[in-house]
């Protein structure tokens, strides 16, 4: 038996409410994916190490090898516990319940603008390179044409965003769905943290929050299952408690806070932290220019 630490609050609702059962979607060191067989939604089970995040439980083990837990086994629950074929038991009813609430965009922008400054410098020395950040030796032509492509929409992007042009804004967000490396592409990864931003109450670029149902709808069938949960939940200012943190970081806290927060970001699998922190600078600088 095995005790779940916190989880999301509406994975939580779908697991005592609607006698839940799924399948193993994909199985991994530290998160484990399943299937809902009720609408196809993505939930995850993350180990204690990670942080709490949309559609997620984060249950009491360090790791999920050896477990012999495989693709399509049987997911459902029975009597407050979550079970996973005969190979593991979940006790939710120990987990403290949490959801993501957003900062408010402030007035005062003397501090944002400090903190940007600073962790543009750090993600330049250490952020990952491979998605969004160059790389100074790319391996081959594909992955030096996806980084000139990857750097050269999300310009575009950004222009779009501060010059109030919505259809292009639509089109051009939708030319990065997909795009880059990794489970989560590099893409989908900057549009996280750019959504993000989208959906600070206050945030001048909330002018866009209208556009993000229609958006979501689209992005579909142009990624995976996985990314496509993770950019759904965002286009309604649901992210990961690390994304949160950092954001709030640099809203109001300190450079050195904003930096210990990046840090934590940049931590996210390959480059996908990199990534998501650059969608956030993004949508941060296109606040501080529509506000004026």
């Amino acid at each position: 038996m095995i005790h779940a630490k916190s989880g999301d609050n509406y994975f939580l609702q779908q697991l005592v409410e609607t006698e839940f059962t799924g399948t193993v979607h994909s199985v991994f060191k530290h998160a484990l994916n399943i299937c809902s067989i009720a609408n196809g939604e993505i939930f995850t089970l993350a180990t204690k190490g990670m942080d709490n995040a949309p559609n997620t439980l984060v249950i009491d083990l360090d790791t999920l090898d050896n477990l012999h837990i495989n693709q399509n086994d049987q997911v459902r629950m029975k009597h407050h516990q979550l079970l996973i074929e005969d190979k593991l038991t979940i006790a939710i009813e120990t987990a403290a319940h949490w959801q993501c609430h957003l900062p408010i965009f402030p007035s005062d922008t003397t501090k944002l603008k400090q903190n940007i400054v600073q962790v543009k410098q750090f993600i330049d020395i250490y952020g990952k390179s491979g998605g969004m950040k160059r790389s100074d030796s790319p391996v081959s032509e594909f992955e030096a044409e996806t980084s000139r492509l990857l750097k050269q929409r999300t310009a575009l992007l950004h222009e779009e965003l501060c010059n109030r042009r919505f259809d292009n804004f639509q089109q051009y967000a939708l030319d990065l769905v997909g795009l880059g490396p990794g489970l989560t592409p590099s893409g989908d990864d900057f549009l996280v943290g750019l959504l993000t931003i989208i959906h600070l109450e206050h945030s001048p670029c909330s002018i866009y929050q209208p556009l993000c149902e229609s958006l979501i709808k689209m992005m579909k069938t142009l990624t995976n299952d996985i990314s496509y949960t993770t950019l759904n939940k965002a286009a309604y200012g649901q992210v990961r408690e690390s994304i949160h943190a950092l954001v709030s970081a640099m809203l109001s806290e300190t450079e050195n806070e904003a930096i210990q927060a990046l840090k934590k970001v940049l931590a996210i699998g390959s480059s996908s932290g990199t990534d998501i922190a650059l969608g956030l600078i993004s949508g941060l600088e296109a606040n501080i220019k529509l506000g004026g």
